[in-house]
Formats: structure tokens, sequence, C-alpha cells
């Protein structure tokens, strides 16, 4: 049994980094971790958050990369990061919410951009709710600053993880002398990334559950630079050019440049060999940015790096006995499209936090259950993120899909409690994502519903008011069809003649 933490916790839930090889989508998992009995393994293709525990014990936090504090990092290999309310409230609960939050950029709705140029807006939700555009950098160098404000955690820069040993609690880590290194812990925390090696060995286990998908788009990220000192578009907004099959957005940040990304299938991207071909493919679907970004620039960057992959990782349990579990994107890489990557992440900190305290810190008892109740979680919200790339590339082009819009928040305001939007319950609650998804198909089919009704109720109406409309005497002989029958009697045919052809 292990020793008992103290009654106050603090936790850190942090930063992301995308290796310019991969896209997990999702950011999440320990970057330092339980005192002693806990170790974090950022490795290679490293996308993670953290967490940490105020505690008498020691922890370690092997990363494979080195200080980004003081490393030149390279441009053009991230998405930026879009906080919302899960990350929020695992920030807030180790106090570094405010801090994080100063440095974020509001954005209360998505801004359209058709092809013509006009712009129209997409409201998030209310008036006070918004997401905020934060620096995936800036963020990981402060979750790193507050980690070694601990002393009973220890940073180990230049770690890359060989093998992991879950049924010993060993790992073999490779430090800056290329000697190699076993480490023993009581409880290792996977937390390396989409192509986790601690998921690699728990993958040879038996009854371990595991699945990928690279979808057939690709990422590249270009830049709209500041004009005269300022904003060159709207910054309290996502910016979207939704082209169907494809589309490009934009997130502002703090030095008032927007890091744009387009999301498109690698085979068009195959297609733009050269710099002509990039200019009249940007000036066909996109001749609003391309003045913004500058032609010059944008060739530039356009082949800074080629188009980076996507993917998609289930797998379960996340757990091995009471000696290993995943977090992050070794146990649900998802890709970003719901901007929920960094907040799941951080959300599986507060979840496992939240059980250390319902089990006594009972590792035996934890795990199972951190697995039970966080895998239909993130199994919902890596289905949600690809159905929500189809909504913003092409949904958002459909004037019924904004009527339906409209009529979602309509109905939240009037039930605020029956019926609140998706993307209210995904980016503004806690409402456990897989519940979300049931409760979001129940209200589709609530509303497809009334629209079905209220159809058939304006359809009988017309026809109603449309036969009252009509002369009396046509009206009176449809009135009477038994009149049919009394001349077929009389006359022994049936005549075809209506009154008002007189």
């Amino acid at each position: 049994m292990l020793p008992p933490r103290p009654a106050q916790t603090l936790w850190l839930a942090g930063a992301v980094y995308k290796d310019g090889r991969n896209l997990c989508g999702g950011d999440g998992c320990p970057l330092a971790q339980e005192p002693r009995w806990v170790i974090g393994d950022p490795g290679e293709h490293f996308s993670s958050h953290g967490f940490l525990r105020r505690s008498e014990e020691k922890s370690s936090c092997h990363w494979w990369r080195s200080d980004i504090r003081v490393a030149q990092l390279a441009r053009g290999r991230s998405i930026n990061l879009a906080l919302s309310h899960r990350g929020r409230q695992a920030l807030k609960a180790i106090g570094l919410e405010d801090q994080i939050v100063s440095q974020g950029i509001p954005m209360r709705a998505r801004m359209i951009h058709s092809f013509s140029g006009k712009k129209s807006a997409i409201p998030y939700g209310t008036k006070s709710q918004y997401i905020l555009s934060i620096s995936r950098t800036n963020l990981n160098k402060d979750l790193l600053t507050a980690v070694e404000k601990y002393p009973n955690t220890k940073v180990y820069f230049g770690h890359r993880l060989l093998t992991c040993n879950p049924e010993e609690g060993t790992i073999t880590v490779l430090g800056s002398d290329q000697v190699p290194k076993d480490v023993t812990y009581d409880l290792i925390v996977g937390c390396d990334g989409a192509y986790s090696t601690v998921r690699g060995h728990l993958m040879k286990k038996p009854r371990f559950d595991y699945s990928q998908q690279y979808i057939p788009h690709g990422y590249m990220e270009l830049t709209i630079p500041p004009r005269n000192g300022d904003f060159a578009m709207e910054p309290n907004y996502l910016h979207i050019w939704p082209r169907n099959t494809f589309m490009m957005i934009a997130l502002p940040n703090k030095n008032k440049t927007f890091t744009c990304t387009l999301f498109m299938p690698f085979e068009e991207f195959e297609k733009l060999p050269t710099s002509r071909d990039v200019l009249d493919f940007f000036h066909k679907y996109f001749p609003d940015a391309v003045p913004l970004m500058g032609e010059q620039a944008l060739t530039r960057d356009f082949f800074l790096l080629p188009a980076q992959p996507m993917i998609s990782v289930k797998c379960s349990p996340f757990h091995f006995k009471s000696r290993c579990v995943l977090m992050g994107d070794a146990a649900h890489a998802i890709v970003p499209f719901f901007g929920q990557g960094m907040n799941a992440g951080f959300e599986d900190c507060l979840v496992f936090d939240e059980l250390m305290e319902k089990f006594n810190n009972d590792l035996s008892m934890c795990l199972p259950e951190f697995s039970r109740f966080r895998i239909p979680d993130d199994h919902a919200v890596s289905d949600l993120s690809m159905y929500n790339y189809v909504e913003m590339r092409a949904h958002v082009n459909s004037r019924w899909f904004i009527f339906h819009k409209n009529v979602e928040r309509f109905l939240h305001a009037i039930m605020p409690s029956t019926f609140i939007p998706l993307y209210t319950m995904v980016t503004f609650s806690r409402i456990r994502y897989h519940e979300a998804m049931l409760r979001w198909r129940w209200q589709k089919k609530v509303i497809n519903k009334g629209f079905f009704i209220f159809g058939t109720l304006i359809a009988i109406g017309s026809t109603y008011f449309l036969i009252r409309s009509m002369a009396p005497r046509p009206l009176d002989y449809l009135r009477r069809p038994w009149d049919w029958v009394t001349n077929l009697q009389n006359t022994g045919h049936v005549s075809l003649k209506t009154p008002w052809s007189h």
C-alpha cells in the first residue's frame, strides 16, 4: 500500500508540442507526475500535458526534447491551442488559470469567409461564452517553470525512452551521454504521444485493444502578419474558409499575427508543385487571404515543410494492473477539429486526481476505474472530432445548417436544461463526452420530428385554406361526392364534367 498523500493536492495540467512529422490532434498526458511513484515520459513525437501533486514523495519526468525555454524551436510544426472550459477547470485546480488565460485571446464565434470575401459570424454560444487562442510554446514554458518550483520533482531533458517493463515498473532511458540507464518506479504514467513506446509494450499484453486511423487529409501552417501594427483581421474570432472538401482556419496570436492552417486531402497538396500553382490555387479559393499573407511570404511558408499527417488512436484499457497508466495522446490521440485534444488531456489529469481522492490513493482501485470511466468519453470525443471537420469545412456553408443552429440556440434559451447545443456541452461544460454525444443525437431526433410535424401542419393548413378560397360551386361539388353515385344510377355512367367547366 502506498503512503497516503497530503490532503491538499496540486495538479499541473499543461501543455503540448506537435512534432513536425505527425499531428496527434489531441494533446494530453502528464508532464510531471505523482511524487516518487509516477513517471512521465514525453518521448519522440511528444504531445503532452502534465500534472503535479504537492507531496512529500518524489516524482520524475523524462523528456526526450531539450529544454524548450532555451532551445530554438522550428516553426510551422504546430496547430494553435483552443483552451475551453475543461482545460480551464484543470488549470483552476492548480492555481494557473488566471496566468494562462491572461495570455490568451478570446474567440467568441466562427467567422466564415465565403468565396466572394463576404464574412458572417456564427457564435459559439451566449455572449459570455468564448474559447481562448493559446500559444503552445508559451504554455509549455509556463508549465515547465511551474513544475520546477517544487523540489520534490525532477525533470530530465534529452532522455529518450527505450523500453518499458510495466510488470516490474522499470524503464530504460537513453540520456545525452548515450548510456542506457534502467530506472524503477512504483507507477509509470505513459504520456509519450500518439506513437507511445509505453503503449507499444502494453499492446503485447492479452486483451489489449488498439486501432489507429490516418485521415486522408494533411495540414500545413501559414501566417498572416500584422498590418500597420495591428491585426489584419478581426481578432476575436476563429476565422474559417470552408471549401467543402478542404478548409483553412486562422487563430489570433498575442503578437498581432494569425496562425493559419490549411487542411486538405494529400492529393490536392500534390497538385501544387510550384509557386505559380500555389498562387493560382489561393487566388481561386482564398482570394481575400492572399493580400493579407503576401504572395512572397505565402509561397515561402507553403514550401517550408511538406503537409503533415493526422492520426486518430483508440485503445483499451488505459492501464496495466496497478503499475502503469496511459493518458493523453498515448491513450486517445484525436484529430484537432473540435479543439478538444488539449482539453481532454487536461481533463484526464483532473479525473485521475478525483479518482485518487475517491479511492484514497489505492492504485489497484483507481487505475481500473480510470479506464472504465474515461474510455467511453475519450472514444466519443475522437468521433466528435471527426464529425466536426465535416461541419467546419462543409456544413457551415449551408443555410439549413445555420437555420438549425438558430433553432438550437432558441430552444436552449427557452429550455436551457433540456436543450443544450452539442458545442456548448463539449466546450462550455464538463458533461461527459459520451453523454454529450448521446444527448445530441436525441436532441437531433426531437428537432427533426418537430420540423416534420410543423411541416405537416403547414401543408394541411395550406391545403385547407386553398380549398376554402375556391369558388362556392366547385367547393360544393367536392363536398358531395355522392352526386357521382346518383349520376351513375340515373344515367349508367359517371360524368367527369366539373361544375366550373360550364
